[in-house]
């Protein structure tokens, strides 16, 4: 799908609070209708949760369930002994990939600081049905998120000035009817999904004999392998000054010398590898391209690598022309590696370009070409593996959003020397497993798609 073009009036950017400039916003202006209906902040007081970390849930076990983004199961990040919410709420996730995300709670309850809360007001005179809602909202709420360095938000306030339709009691309550089938039949095709990182990180753990947990010991940090893993905790830990000379430009920060990336760094030396240098046919970095609406050749922008996947269902396109005038060695060839390396949670997105479409990579991510002898999706698999992913955090450089990974170190890291049959015989492995929770993913969008039908009929 290409990117949609539309023009607009500069006049009707001031007919919203906060002077919503963005393409996200007017598309659903135009194609949803989002001005018409009640503001929510007519309806709702809104809140939201606190700053709560593992180790506090695991100080404070208890029975009061704590919600937080949809990347825990369930959206329950833990159980603690007190509670900061009790009845009938709306909250959605606040910040992030799942930025946007409403739903229903009711009973006992805590929220972590990337959820917001809604509490009907007292005195309010519109008969609602909460748990219609979240059907609702889930439908038009993308297109209020907002993105700021790569981070998606629905913020509080933005939040208040959604409108939801003038829909009678009678209508909320039969579409509640309708739909909770679908619900539940939705919730027990996403208890099967497993993400593709514990896929990846079992069977390598398997087929390397290292505990499959390690990425929770390694824990969470800057880069785009991390996310899965669990926060990290605050440790003091002593080194050795002859553990510097490890790092081939005497590192001395604490993500090369902690514990848990020693031990990774013992086990790799412990196996036979080989550098990356080594099975590179050649590398390339990506362009900055003139952008052309009326394009038609697609950029894969850090946006639309997906760390499992290249979504080219929104890419910014460059015309024929101006392809063709490039470089053969910077246009994208099937099975090249696109590697992401720049910016806090994108960098060390890798993906494989297994398309025959023409098309180039923006200026943030590396191409990749491997000799004959490696396998690409092996290697990609890798590289999302602990014992991959594990290199990428340790030595990139920069600070907060601004960090990097440059050829030097990715032309030094490491990946296991082993024969293409046996490569080909893990990537296997994988792949069938993948696609089963890909079969999985398509069932549970047909059913949520029903959802959505009921919700046009019953507002249209």
């Amino acid at each position: 799908m290409s990117l949609k073009q539309f023009t607009i009036d500069f006049r009707e950017l001031t007919n919203y609070k906060f002077i919503r400039n963005d393409v996200r916003f007017f598309i659903g202006q135009k194609e949803r209708h989002l001005n018409q209906g009640i503001r929510l902040g007519k309806i709702f007081e809104t809140g939201r949760g606190r700053v709560i970390n593992q180790e506090y849930v695991q100080e404070n076990q208890g029975e009061y369930p704590l919600y937080s983004s949809q990347t825990y199961s369930n959206g329950i990040f833990g159980y603690i002994d007190t509670y900061d919410f009790e009845g009938e709420y709306l909250t959605w996730t606040t910040d992030g990939i799942n930025a946007g995300r409403v739903f229903y709670r009711n009973g006992k309850f805590n929220c972590t600081n990337v959820c917001g809360t809604a509490k009907i007001k007292q005195g309010n005179q519109f008969e609602i049905n909460l748990k219609f809602l979240p059907y609702f909202l889930n439908t038009i709420t993308k297109y209020y998120v907002s993105v700021a360095s790569g981070n998606p938000k629905l913020m509080n306030n933005v939040f208040e000035e959604v409108k939801i339709p003038l829909v009678s009691k009678f209508t909320q309550d039969k579409i509640v009817v309708q739909i909770e089938p679908i619900e539940r039949k939705i919730k027990e095709l996403t208890n099967q999904i497993i993400p593709a990182q514990e896929i990846i990180n079992k069977v390598f753990a398997r087929e390397f004999d290292f505990d499959e947990n390690l990425y929770n010991e390694f824990g969470k940090g800057m880069t785009a392998g991390t996310q899965i893993a669990e926060d990290r905790k605050l440790k003091i830990f002593e080194t050795e000054f002859k553990d510097f000379l490890r790092s081939n430009i005497l590192r001395f920060s604490t993500r090369f010398h902690n514990l848990p990336t020693k031990k990774l760094m013992d086990f790799l030396d412990g196996i036979e590898t080989i550098k990356v240098n080594d099975i590179i046919k050649s590398y390339e970095k990506g362009i900055q391209p003139k952008y052309n609406p009326d394009g038609v050749i697609p950029v894969v922008k850090i946006t639309n690598l997906k760390n499992s996947y290249i979504d080219f269902s929104e890419t910014e396109k460059i015309t024929k022309v101006d392809f063709d005038k490039l470089d053969n060695k910077k246009k994208l060839k099937e099975n090249d590696i696109i590697l992401c390396a720049t910016g806090k949670i994108s960098l060390g997105k890798i993906d494989l370009f297994d398309s025959e479409t023409e098309a180039i990579a923006s200026v943030d991510n590396y191409i990749l070409r491997l000799k004959e002898n490696y396998n690409p999706l092996f290697f990609t698999y890798f590289f999302r593996s602990i014992l991959g992913y594990f290199q990428i955090e340790r030595d990139y450089t920069g600070a907060t959003n601004q960090i990097h990974l440059y050829w030097e170190q990715i032309s030094n890291f490491e990946t296991p020397n082993i024969s293409l049959l046996k490569q080909q015989k893990i990537v296997d492995e994988i792949k069938t497993e993948l696609d089963k929770q890909e079969k999985i993913r398509q069932k549970i969008k047909t059913e949520r798609n029903k959802i959505d039908e009921i919700i046009e009929k019953a507002i249209s």
